[in-house]
């Protein structure tokens, strides 16, 4: 077996067997499949696609590149969440202790932020004392006495797929979808829960920026699941607004808080009741989402939800009173109000501009190597469908660096488009991917 004819096989779009595919992984991480063949076969995987089946032994592949977490010490099915990424989502610090809450075991392995989407463990580090650097046995206790449990991607967790990744990121490979999918599944896979809810973004502020294309994506992550035998499903969410109000570190914290405080956005508490209902789901502690999702929100008023995040955070080595005093998360030297220039309606908040706005100030990271400000962002006073007058705040700036307030002040504005009549209601969930069917709302 050599790589220049499996790279021919796949570039005249014949099907790898799955020895073929663990041949070339394995090759790629020994040396013996230099980066050159390695990125021909990515580039051959662009143009002729996988088949689920290759995908799945692609993502297999990856997986057994590294170590793989065993739960099976811990009682119970273990669920995990993943978010293909967007701005402003805080949603595993409001879903993650609600779940958990309802006694159902929440095991996550999240990855910090790149570019103009957030990161978990970016989040959790603004936390004053927060460990995110979990050893194995810690992991597991955690999960097994606090029923959740984050923690970092460490290096030898499908580390195949974060050197494929490289490479791909260098040579215009990223955006395929059997690429993709195996890469976000290799290491939730490996992360070693039983059942996974994807949430796949689309929209302005996605990478997936059109349905059709969170459609594919979902349709293949979900496919390898189920061939590996987890229990898959994603929902197809809009990332065409900020999800909620706060985009930043440290202000996403205290949002989520309020969130499980029965006071978050409308938006965020939908989606996050309903990812959390199918996880409850499909560990088995409802009949189906709807229920699961009931029983989340009493969680939610009776404040359980909030109780658990306390505990979470106490169990992984931070300071608690966060959440009753939002004040000692850290924060930024000055507040900037950017003012609406004429009155009407909010149609639109491009996501991605407000995402790289906040990167300018400080709070994602241009490259993998940026150093990242906790307590910078942006809090969004209106959304979409409310109503403006001229001179009202639109957003207020939280910020560390004076010399860039002009510029992040235009490109805040630049993103908000008013019109004098109201937009049409946008759905926040716009599909529901399973192994048995596809659902469009």
């Amino acid at each position: 077996m050599r790589g220049y004819d499996l790279i021919l096989k796949k570039r005249m779009g014949q099907e790898l067997s799955g020895e073929e595919i663990s041949f070339l992984i394995n090759g790629f991480m020994s040396g013996s499949v230099p980066d050159y063949q390695m990125a021909a076969f990515a580039m051959a995987v662009f143009f002729k696609g996988m088949t689920p089946r290759e995908t799945a032994d692609l993502t297999l592949a990856l997986v057994q590149s590294g170590q793989q977490v065993d739960l099976s010490a811990v009682a119970g099915t273990k669920v995990d969440k993943h978010s293909t990424g967007g701005v402003g989502d805080k949603t595993t610090l409001v879903v993650g202790p609600l779940v958990a809450a309802a006694g159902v075991p929440v095991a996550k392995m999240s990855g910090r932020g790149l570019g103009h989407t957030g990161g978990t463990i970016d989040k959790l580090e603004s936390i004053p004392g927060f460990r995110t650097a979990l050893d194995r046995e810690k992991f597991i206790d955690s999960v097994n006495r606090v029923k959740i449990a984050v923690g970092g991607q460490t290096a030898d967790l499908a580390p195949a797929d974060k050197k494929l990744y490289a490479l791909r990121d260098v040579t215009a490979t990223v955006d395929s979808i059997p690429l993709i999918a195996s890469s976000v599944m290799s290491k939730k896979i490996a992360a070693g829960a039983d059942a996974i809810v994807l949430d796949v973004k689309t929209g302005s502020g996605a990478f997936m920026k059109t349905l059709d294309e969170a459609l594919a994506l979902a349709g293949a992550m979900v496919e390898i699941g189920t061939r590996v035998g987890r229990k898959t499903v994603a929902l197809i969410t809009d990332m065409g607004q900020p999800l909620g109000r706060a985009v930043g570190n440290a202000l996403e914290v205290a949002e989520a808080v309020e969130c499980l405080k029965g006071r978050g956005s409308t938006d965020l508490e939908e989606l996050c009741l309903t990812l959390g209902g199918y996880m409850v789901y499909l560990a088995g502690k409802a009949e189906n989402p709807e229920e699961a999702r009931e029983m989340l929100r009493q969680i939610m008023l009776e404040g359980r939800g909030l109780n658990k995040l306390r505990e979470w955070v106490q169990n992984q080595g931070g300071d608690d009173r966060f959440i009753d005093e939002p004040g000692i998360l850290p924060a930024a030297r000055e507040t900037v109000v950017v003012a609406a220039p004429g009155g009407g309606y909010v149609s639109e908040i491009r996501a991605e501009q407000i995402g790289i706005a906040a990167m300018t100030m400080g709070a994602g990271r241009a490259t993998k190597d940026s150093t990242i400000d906790l307590a910078v962002g942006i809090r969004l006073e209106k959304k979409v469908g409310e109503k403006t007058e001229k001179g009202e705040p639109l957003a207020t700036l939280f910020i560390n660096d004076s010399d860039i307030v002009s510029k992040v002040k235009e490109m805040v504005v630049n993103s908000f488009t008013i019109t004098p009549v109201p937009p049409k209601p946008r759905k926040l969930i716009l599909g529901l991917v399973s192994s048995d069917d596809i659902t469009l709302y």
